[in-house]
């Protein structure tokens, strides 16, 4: 049989070397030296190089790999493609659908070829390293960067892990090569802010060097640009600074500043961790700042309220099967003091997000004892000093609260009247008039 006359799959087997098999193979069942494939392979002349590159756009799958020794000629031969594809896409007109059709397969070419460097392994689904507990992830997802290597991780044929703790991303290549420990452990260990705005100690003082993996840096990018993080105040290079930014604690407590900083990868995710923890305490801080920051007074009264409607909560039957207090349960230090703040906290006020929030619950909170519970509503007051008006409660806004008896009067009433407390005045007389119990001899 000639050679024009010969089958079409026998002329496809010739033409495509990666897909031998053999029922289509040459004759006899021997596969052709590499030497005889060679030339097909890069014989091309400079005019059909091209749409060799835009065939293996198209024509080839990109996602299976190629076995044998031919892993190493494919590599060379996307390479190519790839530089084919950058030019022509620079040639082309713009927004034109040969240039965006070119662009897909540019990606399919470079993504082919990140599948050969990194071929996938079986690698364990979870993994403990400097604290970390990093878990592998499922997700195809291509928008994830790897903050080791800083470079885009390839879910669809690249394995990543997320460490379940703070959040660190990586390629499963790139683990063994971390230096940084878990920021959870940290949080967990020293829960507390830098409390001081941008302490700066200098460059020199950190040997012209990062601050955290010491490669050298310097302010004039050479070798790696200085980046100061705002919260550390010390500088680090493009690889552990990424310019992201964050709410300053600092400049919020001293400042009432609320503008994000840039600040490091890790004081990021320190500050993301702790941005709920219930950690500061304004009164010792900066007690001045209520006297300039109106909502934060605001705040501090109605969180007074609620720590006085708990205990007829928590004695209520109708309360407990309601679990009113639950209303609060993204901000349980709400109902265990009114002293400590979280750095959420004090955004939310900024913005006004809280103020509307609680003033919702604490209007809930003193319906149900006023108005719809028998039970809390016997549990009220009346005013022992005028004997008039309605029934008092301590969270009542005309009302003041005895310290010693937590007995509950009309403000006009208690102030203006020049004697104790008359409950007080009771618990007295009673414990003088008592005889003290005998002791045993």
């Amino acid at each position: 049989m000639e050679y024009h006359e010969r089958p079409a799959s026998f002329r496809q087997a010739r033409l495509n070397p990666f897909d031998r098999g053999e029922e289509d193979g040459p004759p006899g069942g021997k596969t052709p030296p590499q030497d005889e494939l060679r030339p097909e392979l890069f014989s091309e002349s400079r005019s059909q190089s091209l749409d060799r590159a835009m065939d293996l756009g198209l024509a080839e799958d990109h996602f299976s790999r190629p076995v044998g020794s031919f892993v190493a000629l494919d590599i060379e031969q996307l390479k190519m493609a790839i530089e084919e594809c950058k030019r022509l896409i620079l040639e082309l007109p713009e927004h034109s659908e040969r240039q965006k059709d070119t662009v897909v397969k540019l990606i399919h070419l470079r993504l082919k070829l990140q599948e050969l460097k990194d071929p996938e392994e079986d690698e364990p689904n979870l993994r403990v390293l400097l604290e970390h507990r990093f878990s592998k992830e499922k997700s195809k997802s291509v928008k994830q960067t790897c903050d080791k290597c800083s470079t885009i991780i390839w879910g669809l044929i690249q394995t990543w892990y997320t460490c379940t703790g703070c959040y660190y991303r990586c390629h499963s290549k790139c683990l063994n090569l971390i230096n940084k420990p878990c920021v959870r452990s940290k949080v967990s260990h020293k829960s507390e802010y830098e409390l001081s705005i941008c302490p700066e100690i200098g460059l020199d003082r950190q040997d012209y060097r990062c601050a955290e993996c010491r490669t050298p840096v310097s302010l004039r990018g050479v070798p790696s640009e200085a980046r100061q993080c705002d919260y550390t105040g010390q500088y680090y290079c493009s690889t552990c600074h990424w310019n992201d930014t964050a709410v300053i604690p600092a400049r919020v407590i001293h400042n009432w500043e609320f503008e994000p900083r840039k600040v490091c990868r890790s004081s990021m995710r320190y500050l993301a961790l702790m941005l709920p923890r219930p950690v500061l305490k304004l009164r010792e801080i900066n007690p001045l700042l209520f006297n300039f920051v109106e909502e934060l007074v605001e705040i501090r009264k109605l969180r007074q309220d609620i720590l006085l409607m708990k205990p007829y909560f928590i004695t209520c039957k109708e309360a407990m099967e309601a679990r009113l207090l639950l209303q609060l349960h993204d901000r349980q230090h709400f109902v265990e003091n009114n002293d400590m703040y979280s750095l959420q906290d004090l955004i939310d006020i900024s913005s006004g997000r809280l103020s509307c929030s609680l003033t919702e619950i604490h209007t809930t909170f003193a319906k149900h004892i006023k108005l719809d519970c028998d039970r809390c509503q016997a549990k009220g007051f009346m005013c022992e000093l005028c004997k008039e008006g309605d029934i008092l409660f301590p969270f009542d806004s005309h009302t003041s609260v005895c310290h010693d008896c937590s007995a509950v009067f009309h403000r006009d009433c208690f102030y203006d009247n020049s004697t104790t407390c008359p409950k007080c005045a009771r618990m007295t007389e009673r414990k003088h008039d008592d005889p003290p119990y005998p002791r045993d001899t």
